[in-house]
């Protein structure tokens, strides 16, 4: 409780300090209607920053039972796809069974049982896991490793582990790490041109699929998330940001967007390194989208959230997620309602 009342008094204070709100007689209008048109309680009427002057078209935006619609539909979404959407392990070993370019997987741990390179090892304590990590790195070549929960999800759970700062890293680490499942991947050495943006986390690009009636693949949007103040994850839930993408050009496009808890903040450059966001091309990204209707061709859930990385030689999957909260696409696309498909994909949901 005393965490949902911080939660709501951080919001009514970036509700307070927004500049660009619209008058408070147009926000009571319009949370009315939306109010009376979701049939709920207009909880996203200001989530969503419909508040905001720009947002004009705030009926656009899906309310939460349009996504639990979606989310649980049992027509889109198929529990066999989904579980080898959501067990990250299973995920990883399908992909690269199948060519599909994804990180590869140097070993993993199901509590204190390691598994690296066909041999289990028991790991007690924090000093058979340094000495663990220490002859993975010796044998494998790799002087780090990304550490991802196997069942969790938004960048939770994900830690960097390195050679350099092996004991550190443990140290902070190491007991999650021993009282939980993880998967150990490789590190994407990410294309410069991203770096120059942010390269302290790996930054990613969500693409959001649909498969219709006719069983045709659509990307429905692109959205790219980057970290920021030397964060290695990228997700909004760990304070990063986020810009629509345009699908086209294959350019970012507007300015960022940042979840209301960590403060709403509107960027037209990286906060880091001063990199304009506006019209700067993403790498490989035809390449990505050719991609992601390729591995939708593995997996073919009928409604999924893609996360590309870019490599130095082409577009890494990171992970597909098929409980997408369609809250942050929703806004970056400008409200999915007013997507030619949304209506055919309400209707199939």
């Amino acid at each position: 409780m005393k965490h949902k009342l911080l939660l709501l008094k951080k919001r009514a204070s970036v509700i307070a300090k927004d500049k660009d709100k619209k008058g408070v007689f147009r926000i009571i209008k319009e949370v009315l209607i939306f109010w009376v048109l979701k049939k709920e309680l207009p909880y996203f009427y200001f989530g969503k920053f419909l508040y905001r002057k720009e947002a004009e078209n705030y009926k656009d935006y899906l309310s939460s039972k349009e996504v639990d619609r979606i989310t649980l539909s049992k027509n889109l979404h198929h529990y066999q796809y989904a579980s080898l959407l959501r067990n990250k392990l299973a995920f990883s070993l399908y992909m690269e069974k199948n060519n599909i370019p994804v990180p590869r997987l140097v070993s993993y741990n199901l509590g204190n049982k390691f598994f690296f390179e066909s041999k289990t090892s028991e790991i007690k304590d924090i000093e058979d896991l340094y000495v663990f990590f220490k002859n993975l790195f010796k044998h494998s070549g790799k002087t780090s490793v990304f550490v991802k929960a196997i069942a969790e999800m938004g960048g939770t759970g994900c830690y960097l582990i390195t050679q350099k700062k092996l004991k550190e890293d443990l140290g902070v680490h190491g007991t999650y790490i021993l009282n939980g499942d993880f998967i150990h991947q490789e590190v994407v050495t990410q294309h410069e041109l991203i770096n120059k943006v942010y390269r302290n986390s790996v930054n990613t690009i969500r693409f959001d699929t649909y498969v219709d009636k006719k069983n045709e693949t659509h990307i429905l949007s692109a959205f790219m998330r980057f970290g920021r103040g030397g964060s290695v994850v990228d997700n909004g839930c760990a304070g990063g940001f986020y810009l629509s993408v345009d699908i086209d050009r294959g350019v970012l496009k507007g300015h960022s967007h940042q979840l209301m808890k960590y403060g709403g903040e509107r960027l037209d450059a990286h906060p880091d390194t001063g990199v304009v966001f506006e019209g700067y091309e993403i790498p490989y990204f035809h390449e990505s989208c050719e991609l992601i209707k390729k591995a939708v061709s593995f997996i073919p859930d009928r409604i999924i959230g893609w996360d590309i990385a870019i490599s130095d030689t082409g577009p890494v999957i990171i992970e597909g997620n098929d409980n997408n909260s369609f809250i942050t696409p929703d806004i970056a696309y400008g409200g999915y309602l007013k997507h030619p498909l949304f209506n055919e994909i309400l209707e199939e949901a």
